[in-house]
């Protein structure tokens, strides 16, 4: 016999009552009906698409967190690399991005065909929003039109696929793969065959890079922790040779490989040593013992056949001549982090990827500019300028960013002490609220970015600050459940604790305001819809009173007007945010499954259809419109990347 409590409950409609029981987890969520609406209302209604679509724009961020080898130059002008579930082909001089959208989470890995065109990309594994698995792959595809040529490994590779790298000698027939299972598979493919040639356990530790020899087809290298290791391929068999290390120090790991003109395979390990291995050996031939201060990760021979090394701790890029004699070196501002990975652009000049995700562009002789920005942490805090094409994001990397979307520059950025997970613009603009996850909370001047006051509330997250429309009340909705009020004068400058609403049985995730700032509206994590009167923090009981209360705004997850975005067999935590335009006429929401999805407003049917978007790998984590409706901007938790919409 299968339970019946197996099968969610319906919605419940109450005329008499006017109201609507939605269930959550069994939970009953009662929510009044307007009166203009409690007359004509039917849960049998049809709830319509809305018109609008979204069209990716922009991706903010670079993976250089844990991945390495992901930054090229094409012969377009384009550098490409990833973030998230997308794949940026991005012109620096003529500012404009286009975008793979093939994966259907995270991309770990990247390799560049030696035609200069073709494109792979390896993924992990995931789960579809049906919970059922997606198989890690690779994809193949052409970075010109976009299109996708070939899908290999699916239900091959384990984990995810962490390296690849095409064949240089055969005219590029060959692609190279290792995964993440416990033994590291390393496999070869005719890709455009979608055939496997050969696979071999490579190792029991980690795998950094698995590449071709550029002249000799049937040579691969791998290395990693321990070892750097020599493959030769004959038929469908792989054999390998260990790279003795001999007198020379032994490193944890072998971070990066290159290969001189000459046939030199280059290593650099995390040791800060630069070590040569003579053409076709398994042997030193040369080396430059502590290169760097603390790892080098990155490593790139230059088309002149000089050679410059990236570093970790010491975050220098150092050019070195054809002898390994260090010509020069440039240090990378510690605001950006230690070097990921380093590519030759135009002449001179270089890209330069970091493991605080930032892309910088120039060059030995120049100034490094910044190419890329993002967050290297789960993002939450999200906030659009009232009156201007601004936004503010604000990491647990302890990184606030002041966003132009015009740009897609920041226009300022600061690191804080604590790290963040809320904002929210005073309505003037000039001034914003941020939330830390240990109960601080601040209030930064917008066009300085100097701190203009700091309070403590609780020692638990601050999940939400929210203005009131008018500007006289800031209310922090935190953790710890309670949402603390303030009286706000001098145009967001003087604070004054008005009182705290107490009624919540768990922590507050979601705040809106009414439009004539009397009244608040607050969600919480067991699924409580609860009402406050903001002159005196008390709890709004009247079903009268709050059926027709007109909301400034629509973040909460929990309402008559957004319920229809709940899909079915819902547990209630999937669903992070949700905001609604402010011509009132669509409702976008950020879900547990990578996805942005558009309904129209009001969205009170049960399970309303909507437009779904892909871009994210984890969850999304907040989204928001500009204040003219134009973009959405969404933010990603463990993706930490923000994506800007258009809306058309």
């Amino acid at each position: 016999m299968k339970k019946a409590s197996s099968k969610p409950k319906e919605t419940v409609f109450s005329v008499d009552d006017g109201y609507v029981k939605m269930f959550l987890r069994g939970r009953p969520i009662m929510m009044y009906i307007p009166t203009t609406q409690k007359e004509t209302y039917s849960l049998e209604a049809k709830a319509e698409l809305p018109a609008q679509k979204l069209k990716l724009e922009w991706v903010y961020g670079y993976r250089g967190r844990d991945c390495r080898s992901n930054l090229y130059l094409l012969p377009t002008g384009e550098i490409v690399y990833f973030t998230a579930s997308v794949v940026v082909l991005y012109n620096v001089e003529e500012q404009h991005q286009r975008h793979y959208l093939g994966h259907n989470d995270d991309i770990k890995c990247l390799a560049l065909h030696p035609d200069m065109v073709t494109i792979a990309t390896g993924q992990v594994a995931g789960t579809s929003k049906e919970g059922k698995q997606l198989h890690p792959h690779v994809r193949v595809w052409d970075s010109v039109s976009l299109n996708t040529l070939h899908v290999i490994g699916t239900g091959v590779f384990d984990r995810a696929v962490s390296c690849l790298g095409f064949s240089k000698s055969n005219g590029g027939a060959y692609l190279c793969a290792v995964d993440e299972s416990n033994e590291h598979i390393l496999s070869v493919w005719e890709w455009q065959k979608e055939h496997k040639v050969a696979e071999v356990k490579s190792s029991n530790e980690s795998v950094l890079a698995s590449v071709f020899h550029p002249m000799d087809s049937n040579l691969i290298i791998t290395c990693g922790k321990n070892n750097i290791l020599f493959w030769t391929m004959e038929g469908n068999m792989l054999s390998k040779r260990q790279g003795l290390f001999e007198k020379h120090e032994k490193p944890k790991y072998v971070l990066c490989l290159a290969f001189a003109e000459n046939g030199d395979v280059l290593t650099g390990d995390s040791s800060g040593n630069i070590y040569i291995w003579g053409k076709g050996g398994n042997r030193i031939s040369h080396a430059v013992q502590g290169a760097h201060d603390g790892g080098v990760f990155g490593l790139c021979v230059l088309k002149d056949g000089t050679i410059v090394s990236g570093g970790g701790k010491d975050r220098k890029v150092i050019l070195w001549d054809r002898d390994y004699h260090k010509v020069e070196e440039k240090e990378i501002p510690e605001i950006f982090g230690p070097v990921r990975t380093v590519t030759q652009g135009k002449d001179e000049s270089l890209f330069v990827g970091t493991t605080r995700n930032a892309v910088l562009h120039g060059s030995f002789s120049t100034d490094f500019s910044t190419v890329v920005q993002g967050h290297s942490d789960e993002l939450w805090g999200l906030d659009s300028h009232p009156s201007m094409a601004q936004f503010l994001t604000a990491g647990q990397d302890k990184l606030i960013h002041l966003w132009d979307t015009a740009t897609h520059q920041p226009l300022w950025s600061k690191f804080i002490e604590d790290a963040a997970c809320s904002a929210g613009f005073h309505p003037s603009g000039t001034v914003v609220a941020l939330g830390t996850l240990t109960g601080k909370w601040m209030v930064f001047d917008t066009e300085t970015k100097d701190l203009v006051t700091v309070h403590t509330d609780g020692n638990e997250r601050i999940s939400v600050m929210r203005y009131s429309p008018d500007g006289n009340y800031l209310a922090v909705g935190s953790h710890d459940n309670f949402i603390y009020l303030y009286a706000v004068t001098e145009n967001g400058r003087k604070y004054c604790r008005n009182g705290k609403c107490s009624g919540h049985s768990s922590f507050v995730t979601h705040l809106d305001w009414s439009s004539d700032s009397h009244y608040i509206v607050t969600n919480s994590g067991d699924y409580e819809i609860l009402c406050w009167d903001s002159a005196n923090c008390k709890q709004v009981t009247s079903a009268e009173t709050v059926r027709d209360i007109e909301w400034a705004t629509s973040t909460c997850v929990l309402g008559f007007q957004v319920f229809g975005i709940w899909p079915e067999g819902s547990d209630g935590t999937d669903i992070n945010a949700v905001c609604r335009s402010n011509n009132k006429k669509i409702l976008a929401t950020a879900d547990d499954f990578g996805k942005v999805l558009i309904f129209s407003f009001p969205c009170c049917q049960p399970r309303a259809p909507a437009h779904k978007y892909g871009g994210h790998s984890s969850h999304v984590t907040n989204v928001a419109f500009l204040h003219d409706d134009s973009v959405l901007i969404s933010t990603g938790g463990k993706d930490t990347s923000i994506m800007q919409w258009r809306v058309v």
